[in-house]
Order: C-alpha cells, then structure tokens, then sequence
C-alpha cells in the first residue's frame, strides 16, 4: 500500500496521545499519593473541599482530577449541594478510581505506587540506552542492580513488597480456581512472597500441603497463618538458585520475568530436581501472545528489560527455557485474569 502524502489526522492524534502517556500515569501516582479515593468514598466532593483536606492548590487539583476523569479515572459531577448548576467542579469516584481505594478487597493502590516509582520511571526514561546496548538501564541510573537496590534501601523494598503483593493479589483465586490441582500431594510457591497464591490454592483444595518458599525477609509475615490452614503448610527460607523444596506442585508466579535466561534456567532446574515424579511446574506469567493487539504482557516487558534485564516471555521462549532446563510445556492455560498458567513437565 502506498505511504500517504501525510499522516492522517486520527493517526497523528493518537501519536499525540501517546507522547502525553508519562503524564497519564504521574497524574494517576498523585492521586494514589494523595488518597483521593479514600476521600470520595463517601461520595462526590467539591474541588475546593478536596482541595482544603489534601493541602492543595484547588486549581491545580481541579486540572489533575479532570484529565484523570478524562481517562475513566474519576468523573465530574453536578450531585453536591455546593455545586452551581453548570459549574461542574465536583468530582466522584468511577470503578477504575473505586480499585485506588485502599480500605477495598483487591485494592491496587500499592500496586499504582510500585509501577509509578522512581525505580521505575526513571530507567524507562533511559529506554533508548537500553535498546542500543540491550543492557538494563537500572544499574546505569541507580548505580547498582536492582535487587542489590531493594536490599539496601527499605523504603523501596517496603514499596515493593506491597506493590507486588497487590498486583499480583487478585489473580490468585483465579490461578486456584482456573488449574485442577490434584486431590493430594504438596503445593511449593517458589518465590512466593507472602503467599497469596499458596492460601488460595490450599483454601480450595483441602486435601493438599504447601511450602512457601522466599528469601528470609519475605516469609516472616505469610498470608497462610489462618486457623483453616492449621498444619497444612510451612514457610521456608531459601535460595530459589541452588535449590528448591521437595513437592508434586511447584509454582512460579510472576518470577521468571525478573531475571535473564540464564537465571530462568537455574530457577527451573532447581524446580526440576525437586520435582516428584508426574509433578509439574506451573509458571503463572502475562504471556504475550505474537500480533499486533495490546497485552499486558507487552508492557511488563519492557518494564522488566529496562529494570531488571528479564523479560515476559511468549510461549517459544519457554518452550526454549523448558528445553534447556529437563521440562517440557504440557499445555497453557488463559485466565479470565491478564495471566496464564503454563504447565510444564520433567522431560
């Protein structure tokens, strides 16, 4: 097809839109920062209102909170006593503002905060040295890699536990409901966190175990210490690099995009060694699919190459790291989530 003599103007306006996107997503952090949600629980309030009990500037705040509105984020109304007819300067929550609450079920509040930080946004601003060399940009920004950054710095590592736990929190009923697990045997959440996922899997299926397997710091406050999961599980500290519990189930949520090949490969073997026979490894993941259509998938990555050097692989590129590591994909299974289960195999 041949090139037109100019972009068209539906095209160049989403150009635009686009270029504007850094600005979508600090409006988006402000508001998280300054709890906006939480203050519209109640329902719609002026500008000038919000503004008295956040300390801000009102026409600053009114500008932010209608572009967000623009967005679907927050909406203007005209419900409030105080409002004029015509003058919309009012605000309500939406259902996307609804999920910035933090006293709600599913919260991602905390998750809004971890993809809108510093360690975030300004190694994507170093994006075009990474494309270049293919080398994380973190370390160039940070001076140093960014888990050795998470380790050094608490106030990161805090913003990132909660982050990631919020994240990924409400995808775990859904991986419990959407794979059969078998009746007996026992479930490892390798890199587990908290263990979101491990409680889902073990309030749903009461005829198995669990180990919970994390770093030191990660497995001091668990998710499992409920009274209807007395005596099912255990947490254990560990290296997920040299070696992994025992079990029929070993699960890999959200942990290979944070790391290279190489690494992938030592997680997996480490899996492999541990796995009992017929057992399999689960690897819960945005998986990005071939194409043109938007994916999560898609975006993590390029958050992962310019943070942490890994990457949200597409189903070749674990068939290759199964390869290399004595499994082999069985099946993927989609969820009504943005993640798939891929269930691998011993080889």
């Amino acid at each position: 097809m041949a090139a037109p003599d100019m972009p068209d103007m539906a095209g160049s306006l989403r150009l635009m839109e686009e270029a504007f996107g850094f600005f979508h997503s600090a409006a988006l952090r402000t508001a998280a920062s300054l709890r906006l949600a939480d203050r519209l629980a109640d329902g719609p309030r002026t500008v000038a209102d919000l503004a008295a009990d956040t300390g801000t500037d009102g026409a600053a705040l009114h500008r932010l909170l209608r572009l967000l509105a623009s967005r679907g984020v927050f909406q203007e109304v005209q419900e409030v006593q105080e409002v004029q007819e015509g003058d919309a300067d009012a605000f309500g929550l939406t259902p996307a503002a609804y999920a910035l609450r933090t006293d709600v079920p599913g919260s991602l509040h905390s998750a809004v905060l971890l993809l809108t930080d510093d360690m975030f946004t300004c190694s994507s601003a170093d994006l075009t040295e990474t494309v270049r060399t293919g080398e994380s940009a973190f370390p160039r920004v940070f001076g140093t890699p960014f888990f050795q950054h998470l380790e050094a710095d608490s106030a990161a590592r805090e913003v990132f536990d909660a982050g990631m736990a919020a994240f990924s929190g409400r995808l775990d009923d859904v991986v419990a409901a959407a794979y059969p697990f078998p009746d007996r045997g026992t479930v490892v959440d390798v890199g587990g966190g908290r263990g979101g996922l491990l409680r889902s899997v073990l309030l749903r299926h009461p005829g198995l175990s669990g180990v919970l397997f994390d770093r030191a710091a990660a497995v001091r406050e668990p998710l499992l210490a409920t009274r209807e999961l007395t005596g099912r599980w255990r947490a254990e500290p560990g290296d997920f690099f040299a070696a992994v519990p025992e079990g029929d189930i070993h699960l890999l949520k959200h942990v290979l995009p944070d790391w290279s090949d190489e690494d992938c490969v030592r997680i997996l073997r480490s899996c492999r060694r541990a796995l009992a026979p017929g057992g399999r490894v689960l690897v819960v993941d945005a998986v990005p699919p071939p194409g043109n259509a938007p994916h999560p998938g898609k975006d993590l990555d390029l958050m992962m190459l310019t943070a942490l050097g890994g990457s949200s692989r597409g189903p070749a590129e674990l068939d290759a790291l199964f390869a290399r590591s004595g499994l082999r994909r069985v099946r993927t299974l989609p969820t009504s989530g943005f993640a798939s289960i891929v269930e691998a195999a011993a080889d």
